[in-house]
């Protein structure tokens, strides 16, 4: 399949159910159409046995396999994903709470993988169904960032405090990031590719490709910035941060650090007071209108590619079983990794614990996830655990998704909007 033939697919399979969602469930656009994906993928899969001449799922597994998501979003739509993310965040209010930002991403992301890898390995054992510690570490490490970067927008809309929202950009920016270096790291070690890891050499390592990739972000973003100094060519202005986006992305993979990381610090100096002096009002309109664009149509496909895996999963009694318990579980472990992260963080500034309230259930997952877990190698394990990593997206998108605005509301009733 030729790539023009793939991206007219894609695109008006987004457009068709994006339209069904608007006449008939008026969900929020990338809701919708995850929904109707599903609802497709469901149908092809039981009529599939109904035509025995033919192979209703040969065709739309021939797109998956050309789309190929993992890499596609890991290597390619994921720099522009968080850079026009990176871009929407109050980088003032960012750095006031930097500290609170960190603590979620960094140690609040350590804490889930461990509590995830912790409560299954304990489960499964008791269950009957032992599974090698290393392999929970994966699933922690795959279910452990999370991507509630849509919500922000409806955060804005509800008028909720300007810290909260800055805290839930931040996090989901970073954590994405520190996620996949874990993930890399923990797959490494269960597939048997890297060897044993002491802590000095975690420690070296994540340090090169968190801490390298936050510096290099910083030297592309501020050299990208003193290049659009002086110009008034809106044009450019475009040009320059689709350059800045793919680039830094690229040139941290090169170097072996964490791209995710890199593409975000360099989208927040685009969000910086110098930025700003330098960028006339209507450049600067046209810039955020068109990363704007960007942002929402690689969402809907992401969300799309996301219904549609579904027909990547063998269906198993034991795997749905599980993941069903561990659907619980992920919102367990997500109260937990964020209330001891943030404990030692503006404890008496909490307010009331609607803060870790809203930060746990707004921690959705999503592609970054789905990707991980598609991207396991073939064997039991990834049978294992693609259903209950699939499960749990789709749970988190479908219902705490949707359920988001009305639990901000009620924790914060007195917000305008």
């Amino acid at each position: 399949m030729h790539t023009l033939d793939l991206l007219a697919l894609l695109l008006c399979l987004s457009a068709g159910f994006s339209i069904l969602n608007h006449h008939t469930l008026r969900m929020p656009v990338t809701i919708g159409v995850l929904v109707f994906s599903l609802l497709a993928s469901l149908l092809v899969m039981v009529l599939n046995p109904l035509f025995p001449a033919y192979d209703l799922q040969a065709f739309p597994r021939r797109v998956l396999g050309a789309v190929n998501l993992p890499d596609a979003l890991l290597n390619g739509a994921l720099s522009f994903l968080l850079f026009a993310g990176a871009m929407q965040v109050d980088l003032g209010q960012l750095q006031k709470h930097l500290l609170s930002v960190t603590a979620l991403s960094v140690a609040g992301t350590i804490l889930a993988v461990g509590f995830m890898a912790g409560a299954t390995w304990g489960g499964l054992s008791l269950a009957g169904h032992p599974v090698p510690f290393i392999w929970c570490v994966v699933l922690g490490a795959i279910l452990a960032p999370t991507d509630p970067v849509s919500v922000v927008g409806m955060l804005k809309r509800l008028g909720l405090p300007a810290p909260l929202q800055a805290i839930f950009a931040g996090e989901s920016l970073f954590n994405d990031g520190v996620g996949v270096v874990i993930s890399g790291v923990a797959i490494g070690l269960a597939t048997g590719q890297s060897p044993t890891i002491t802590l000095p050499d975690l420690l070296v390592r994540f340090c090169h490709e968190a801490i390298g990739g936050g510096l290099l972000g910083l030297a592309t973003g501020w050299a990208a910035l003193f290049v659009l100094q002086g110009q008034r060519d809106p044009h450019i202005d475009l040009l320059t941060s689709l350059a800045l986006a793919t680039g830094t992305f690229s040139l941290a993979s090169q170097f072996g650090m964490s791209g995710a990381i890199a593409v975000v610090v360099a989208g927040l100096c685009l969000g910086t007071r110098y930025s700003r002096a330098i960028l006339h009002t209507e450049a600067r309109t046209n810039l955020d209108t068109t990363w704007t664009v960007i942002d929402e149509v690689l969402n809907v496909f992401l969300f799309l590619l996301i219904g549609l895996e579904l027909l990547d999963i063998t269906p198993r009694l034991f795997t749905f079983v599980l993941t069903l318990a561990v659907i619980p579980l992920s919102i367990a472990v997500r109260a937990a990794s964020v209330l001891v992260s943030t404990l030692p963080v503006h404890l008496r500034q909490w307010d009331r614990g609607r803060v870790p309230a809203l930060l746990t259930w707004g921690g959705l997952r999503g592609g970054i996830s789905v990707s991980l877990a598609l991207g396991l190698p073939a064997g039991d394990m990834r049978d294992l655990l693609l259903p209950v990593c699939y499960g749990v997206v789709v749970f988190t998108i479908i219902v705490q998704g949707l359920t988001m605005e009305r639990v901000a509301r009620a924790l914060y009733p007195n917000a305008p909007g």
